[in-house]
């Protein structure tokens, strides 16, 4: 079981590194799951990007759709270090893209 903090190297250009502003971030874990590295070329063949890699580059922290709006998933507990007037930011940025989404959405459909 993996719990407290660890951390984690972000891809550039990535929705995560874009939300945090930085290459390396460290989040608190709580689980005993982790993705299975044998499917991590199939996955990747068909669009998911790892693009939260612990620093060993061993263990997938986040995974997103790039072609997507917003499509990430972590490992790790975000809701841990968010507050309701300073909110975690990958919170923060999911927010944000709902919001660009549904403008975009109304815009092509009035």
């Amino acid at each position: 079981m993996r719990l407290g903090a660890y951390p984690a190297v972000l891809k550039d250009g990535s929705f995560a590194h874009q939300a945090y502003g930085t290459g390396q971030i460290s989040e608190r874990h709580r689980h005993r799951y982790e993705l299975n590295n044998s499917y991590r070329k199939v996955l990747a063949e068909h669009g998911l990007l790892f693009s939260g890699l612990s620093p060993d580059g061993n263990l997938v922290e986040i995974t997103e759709l790039p072609d997507h709006p917003w499509f990430l998933g972590c490992q790790f507990h975000p809701e841990l270090k968010s507050r309701p007037h300073a909110p975690q930011p990958l919170f923060r940025d999911f927010i944000q893209a709902s919001f660009k989404e549904k403008r975009r959405r109304r815009r092509k459909n009035p």
